[in-house]
């Protein structure tokens, strides 16, 4: 990934905090031929490893399970709150006009190796982990102990479990640490003046590089 120092995030908590709050990884494998790639939730397993590890399941159909590991490894990108942003926000570009329009966002790329598990003891934990965190903001939380037995194991026999120790996490934020203060005010007014969720999420980013304080 191309990461210019002034957009690079390191702080593994910060990292971590967005993968769970965005779980849906695109994953990226590749076969012999070709890139395959797979949109899969994971959860995040802090405690396991060097930089944690992920957990999630695919299909027993997708072949990705039984596809023989390459010398590279997988590669899973976590994508944050994105925004256009255009230079009519920046009060630079009304002085001299020499602003472009460029796009925020934020990042998580991990790479790992991954590891299959057909173990149904283990993947009845693993769902049984994953829907109690997905649930948990429901009025009425439905829990895999909800459905009858028998049909919880032929979901079972239906997918493989996937374990992705984290070898090595890079984040970009960019978030226009690169403007002067002013047009960073200007940023958050324009994303706040929109109102849609990723817009005031950029905007509280955006906010975190200010030298100086402002009301929202």
């Amino acid at each position: 990934m191309y990461l210019p120092k002034a957009f690079e995030e390191t702080r593994l908590t910060v990292l971590h905090d967005l993968i769970k709050s965005h779980s849906l990884g695109t994953w990226v494998s590749a076969n012999e031929t070709e890139l395959d790639v797979h949109h899969v939730p994971f959860i995040l397993d802090v405690k396991r490893g060097e930089f944690g590890t992920l957990l999630g399941h695919v299909s027993r159909g997708n072949p990705i399970w039984q596809t023989p590991a390459g010398p590279l490894p997988d590669v899973v990108v976590f994508r944050g709150p994105q925004t256009y942003v255009t230079p009519s926000w920046y009060p630079s570009k009304h002085q001299h006009g020499k602003a472009v329009p460029t796009w925020n966002y934020a990042v998580v790329t991990i790479h790992g190796q991954p590891e299959f598990i057909e173990d149904p003891t283990w993947l009845y934990e693993h769902l049984r982990d994953l829907t109690a965190e997905h649930e948990a903001a429901q009025a009425l939380p439905w829990k895999i102990e909800d459905a009858p037995s028998d049909f919880t194991e032929k979901l079972l026999a239906a997918v493989v479990g996937v374990k992705i120790e984290i070898r090595r996490i890079e984040g970009k934020w960019k978030t226009n640490q690169n403007r002067q203060e002013a047009d960073k005010i200007g940023v958050i007014a324009g994303l706040l003046a929109q109102g849609n969720d990723e817009a005031v999420a950029m905007a509280s980013l955006v906010k975190q590089h200010l030298k100086i304080q402002v009301r929202s």
